[in-house]
């Protein structure tokens, strides 16, 4: 199948791993992801129906390999000493965003420049996103993920 992109928008809360968090829930709970048990390769009578819980969707050995294509490919936001790895979220930093745009304060309108920012597979992004008076208004999560 390959990796799939995906990009979200929450409001903004300092906490970057809670609003992580809470947009996974939202999602699972939504059935936005590529369900792999119950896709359409399958015969309709192999089909499985979505697991009722995050634990419980993880714990499944093919979603384990070919991910959901989606938020719930990841588990955390990385500290600013911690080094990006699979499953996790990377911050840009205000000193990333100054060097490659040009400004701290990042809007809705550099996301369209957001592709100079270094990314792997399985390892997202997260950036705050201002408004106009510079004030933090929603988190912009990105990334690629699945197989």
């Amino acid at each position: 199948m390959g990796a799939s992109g995906w990009d979200y928008y929450v409001p903004y809360q300092e906490d970057l791993d809670a609003a992580l968090q809470q947009l996974r829930r939202e999602v699972f709970e939504a059935g936005d992801y590529y369900w792999v048990n119950g896709g359409d390769w399958r015969p309709e009578e192999e089909r499985e129906p979505r697991p009722g819980s995050l634990e419980e969707l993880w714990a499944d050995e093919l979603v384990q390999e070919a991910g959901t294509h989606s938020i719930l490919d990841i588990f955390r936001v990385v500290g600013p000493d911690d080094i990006p790895d699979y499953n996790t979220v990377e911050p840009v930093t205000a000193e990333e965003a100054r060097e490659l745009l040009g400004t701290d304060k990042l809007t809705r309108a550099h996301i369209k420049d957001f592709d100079v920012f270094p990314r792997s597979r399985w390892i997202g992004r997260c950036a705050v996103l201002h408004d106009d008076q510079g004030n933090p208004r929603e988190i912009h999560f990105w990334g690629h993920s699945g197989d």
